[in-house]
């Protein structure tokens, strides 16, 4: 496993059952954000190849951040 000094880490492309373990989410969920919206940002490759970075995956997991129960994620 690659660790986070190697320069690639956050760029690297990973397939969506590799995202979704980074995520702690399944394959299902990632494929339901693609169709209806609100998940990370991808990569379409090609007709049938999706793709994530680990950077996206983090921007995406920072602005979901709150300090309470009553606040509204970042934007």
């Amino acid at each position: 496993m690659q660790t986070q000094t190697n320069p690639d880490y956050f760029d690297r492309l990973i397939d969506e059952k590799e995202a979704a373990s980074y995520l702690c989410y399944s394959v299902r969920a990632l494929q339901n954000w693609r169709v209806r919206g609100g998940g990370p940002h991808f990569i379409k490759v090609s007709g049938r190849s999706v793709r994530y970075t680990r950077r996206d995956l983090q921007e995406w997991i920072a602005a979901k951040r709150v300090a309470n129960t009553g606040a509204e994620p970042t934007k």
